[in-house]
């Protein structure tokens, strides 16, 4: 038989990197690690990390009398060794369902209850981890978090029961199966939902961020010297600013480009906040971190965005790498207090970024191949990349 412990499972630069001498199958990956089927009901979860192993370990531990938990037959210090589930997620189950039957509200009401008596913290499932075995019987998967993140009500379940047209559904079942769980949900999405226009910012005065309220319950996904961000949904976030000139400069930046493909939607504004997309993914100076060479894709991606800012009015012309966001809908740039305030005719921040990235000298001369006319302009005076240094290029 086959060592299964031979198989490597490690952290790539944008995925886990596999090497499998075995011919034992590959059934799903994710972020801790990856799953392969060992036999008609055994699979091995083998782990690049061994202290997340160790956690998931300790969670079927702690659930191991719980009939929808998976058996465990074997672990190790970075695989654990399980029952494999021929059997449709529920995801697929309910994917051409119109309503969600009372059947399967009461399983997951049970299977809810049940986490929480055995005092796990993540109170929650997507429907993707969740599998529809036998007689509608469910089991769930991917325990790794169950004792890390704080989810006191079931807020992956309920998004994905949302993408398939079902949460309300569903909502309608639990509250007539178990009307004082429903009245716990809706009061903690009560407490949790803080109109955003109520939220305190306040100026740090000159050469300081801005300040905001620790107690705010909001996620803050970050600061700085004009304003906050704050998460309101799945799909928006506000900016909300401690002066209203600030935010006057940003709303007439935003709001007369929004046919520019790299520039957020605003959905809404107001005196001191302006509510926007939420953009899913790393800043451009995250993913170049984990980037060897600088590809000549994103040379071109930031050229277009520096020249189309140029060519669209805009007086200040750059785009430090933290600003800019990479979605999968391409690089979207944020941060537009002083665009059309400050004149900067040349993205003296972006170059000291990518110096430090060690990526100028290559952005430099890719620009010079295809844009030889923007690379004389950039160069034909020396690039001052610190206080005490001027660069000829």
């Amino acid at each position: 038989m086959e060592d299964f412990k031979t198989i490597t499972v490690t952290k790539g630069e944008k995925a886990l990197e596999i090497h499998n001498p075995t011919s034992y199958s590959l059934i799903g990956m994710g972020a801790q690690g990856a799953v392969f089927q060992l036999s008609e009901d055994k699979c091995v979860k083998i782990y690049s990390d061994p202290l997340q192993a160790k956690m998931e370990e300790e969670a079927l531990e702690a659930g191991k009398h719980l009939p929808f938990m998976p058996l465990v037959f074997e672990t190790g210090p970075n695989y654990i060794v399980m029952e494999y589930f021929n059997a449709p997620t529920l995801k697929e189950y309910l994917r051409n369902c119109t309503y969600i039957p009372d059947s399967i509200v009461k399983k997951l009401l049970y299977i809810l209850k049940e986490l929480k008596q055995a005092k796990f913290t993540m109170i929650d499932a997507p429907l993707r981890h969740i599998f529809v075995v036998g007689n509608e019987e469910l089991k769930v998967i991917d325990h790794v978090n169950s004792f890390k993140r704080i989810h006191p009500v079931p807020l992956k379940l309920l998004r994905d029961l949302k993408i398939i047209l079902l949460k309300d559904s569903f909502l309608d079942q639990v509250k007539k199966l178990d009307p004082d769980t429903f009245n716990e949900w809706e009061d903690y999405f009560n407490q949790n939902s803080l109109d955003f226009r109520n939220i305190p910012v306040h100026s740090g005065g000159s050469g300081n961020g801005v300040k905001v309220d620790s107690a705010i319950t909001q996620t803050l996904i970050g600061k700085g010297h004009q304003g906050a961000v704050y998460r309101v949904s799945e799909e928006t976030c506000v900016k909300l600013y401690g002066k209203t000139e600030h935010a006057n400069q940003e709303k007439m930046v935003l709001l007369s480009s929004q046919d520019l493909p790299f520039i957020p939607k605003v959905f809404e504004t107001g005196p001191n906040y302006i509510l926007m997309e939420y953009l899913l993914g790393p800043d451009l100076n995250t993913f170049l971190k984990k980037q060897s060479a600088l590809s000549e894709d994103i040379t071109k991606r930031l050229l277009y965005i520096l020249k189309t800012m140029e060519k669209s009015g805009f007086k200040q012309i750059d785009a430090p790498l933290r600003h800019i966001i990479v979605t999968k809908n391409g690089f979207k740039l944020v941060d537009h207090v002083y665009s059309f305030s400050r004149e900067q005719k040349r993205p003296l921040e972006l170059f000291k970024d990518l110096r430090e990235r060690n990526f100028l000298d290559a952005f430099l001369e890719q620009v010079k191949a295809i844009d030889p006319g923007t690379y004389g302009e950039w160069t034909k005076t020396p690039i001052p990349l610190d206080e005490n240094e001027n660069t000829l290029v």
